[in-house]
């Protein structure tokens, strides 16, 4: 019988050059699409959402976003993480963002707050950036879980038009979707956007679209497939502040001594639609409050309890303008500046006060010391496009470290003033794209032997005992040439 089996070598011999090369080509296709970490990672179509609400907090310049979402593991591994996705636009003007898992049922449910980091998953369609919410458990095959999402967008608003004369209103365009940006199957979702008032110019409809006063809803939409997009613009009112500090400096010096001295350097500018024209003091005081609507006069900084010694200044000298409130809790200052800021305007002033060292710095166990205060700007509501705290150590200071909830950058300095002899250390923090979400407690921690205390006043004594030394000594001194 004749044996019709062909062997590996007899293939070879039976296969042209080329097609071995095509062969090897798909082969390797196939290794590099199994072995891929964008499909070995969690956006994987064994997780899907349930259900998705939406809802977009548009009455100030710093837009909130409240995402809630319901997953589900229809796969048969577990899961870790879950990803959230974010088109490049609104990645670029994240400031800050947080989520937390539900736990319990209607009045008993609470929230388990989750780690969230950006991903190392590589960009998806159209340049889709994600985050990654780490879950305390691991989401088994079948299970579902709620989270709560919270995240804030800065400098997402652009004025329409640019320019407004001072009667004018200002207008404001914003750039979203009707449908969320997911990696994963979305089964139900819906989003609603709020706006300062009910003055909206145009929207972008995408059916099913509702609005009712304030809000504008869209959905909900069934079964939308991951990545889904759908564009839309809201034409609309917004008279409130665009207040944005373009650099903060702020300057803790502490001393043992008793007193915690802190001192703010502001850039403040009104981020809003230009002032086109002249400005009329008459028209901005009689037609109030038509005449410049979306410029501000004052603005609220909140400092800590028991404040003395403030002062509000700027270039020219002290400002009187301001009013101050201390309370048990909290203290209050109106600032004014010495006009009105309407859109591209700028103000540069200082704010500078002393509050009780003992409300703010603490001893370990271990017996080193650390600061406990609190990250931010004190003006309310309002953009920091770069923060600076330098936190002024004394001298003789060691072993320096700052603990801050978030990632900023950090680093040491020296600074000399009176009767330092070595200088004192200096702790660097620098924050970019902070907005109030981020006023939080930190710590810088550091270690100081008491014995430096007696540094400075034993400076003084041995200055002020030579003087009357070398007086004394002057004075028994005869420098005549010869006796009289």
């Amino acid at each position: 019988m004749e044996n019709n089996n062909v062997g590996p070598a007899s293939l070879r011999r039976l296969l042209l050059p080329s097609q071995i090369c095509l062969i090897f080509y798909v082969l390797l296709l196939l290794l590099l699409t199994v072995f891929s970490p964008t499909v070995r990672s969690s956006a994987s179509p064994e997780l899907q959402i349930i259900s998705a609400e939406r809802r977009v907090d548009l009455s100030s310049h710093i837009i909130r976003v409240s995402l809630t979402l319901k997953v589900e593991n229809v796969g048969t591994s577990s899961a870790s993480e879950i990803l959230l996705a974010f088109p490049p636009t609104q990645v670029d003007h994240l400031a800050w963002i947080k989520a937390a898992a539900l736990v319990g049922k209607r009045k008993k449910k609470s929230s388990l707050p989750l780690d969230v980091k950006p991903s190392n998953v590589p960009d998806g369609p159209n340049g889709t950036k994600y985050y990654s919410v780490f879950l305390v458990n691991q989401l088994g095959s079948g299970e579902s879980i709620s989270l709560e999402v919270l995240y804030v967008l800065t400098h997402s608003l652009e004025p329409f038009p640019v320019e407004i004369s001072q009667s004018e209103s200002q207008l404001v365009y914003y750039r979203d979707s009707a449908l969320i940006l997911s990696p994963y199957h979305i089964r139900s979702q819906e989003t609603s956007f709020r706006t300062p008032t009910n003055r909206v110019e145009s929207f972008t409809r995408v059916e099913p679209t509702d609005r009712s006063g304030t809000e504008l809803k869209y959905g909900p939409y069934e079964e939308r497939s991951s990545y889904s997009y759908s564009p839309v613009i809201i034409h609309f009112e917004n008279n409130n502040p665009f207040a944005v500090v373009e650099e903060l400096v702020r300057e803790i010096e502490i001393s043992h001594w008793g007193n915690l001295q802190i001192t703010d350097h502001f850039k403040l500018a009104h981020a809003g639609a230009r002032q086109k024209g002249g400005f009329s003091r008459v028209e901005y005081q009689s037609r109030q409050p038509f005449s410049g609507s979306s410029s501000f006069k004052h603005i609220l900084a909140e400092l800590p309890p028991r404040v003395h010694s403030v002062y509000y200044r700027d270039d020219i000298g002290n400002i009187s303008s301001s009013r101050l409130r201390i309370g048990s809790k909290k203290s209050e200052l109106l600032i004014e500046p010495r006009y009105p800021l309407f859109g591209g305007w700028k103000a540069t002033f200082v704010v500078g006060y002393g509050i009780p060292v003992q409300d703010f710095l603490f001893e370990s166990s271990d017996g080193a010391r650390y600061l406990n205060y609190s990250f931010g700007c004190p003006l309310a509501e309002t953009v920091v496009d770069k923060l600076t705290i330098k936190v002024v150590l004394p001298e003789g200071s060691e072993d320096p470290s700052a603990v801050v909830p978030f990632q900023l950058e950090q680093r040491l300095e020296k600074k000399h003033s009176y009767l330092d002899v070595v200088g004192r250390t200096v702790v660097v923090l620098e924050k970019k794209n902070v907005v109030p979400e981020h006023n939080s407690p930190f710590q810088v921690h550091y270690k100081f032997n008491p014995i430096f205390m007696l540094a400075e006043p034993l400076m003084l004594v041995s200055a002020f005992f030579l003087l009357f030394a070398a007086s004394i000594a002057y004075l028994h001194m005869d420098l005549a040439i010869c006796k009289s």
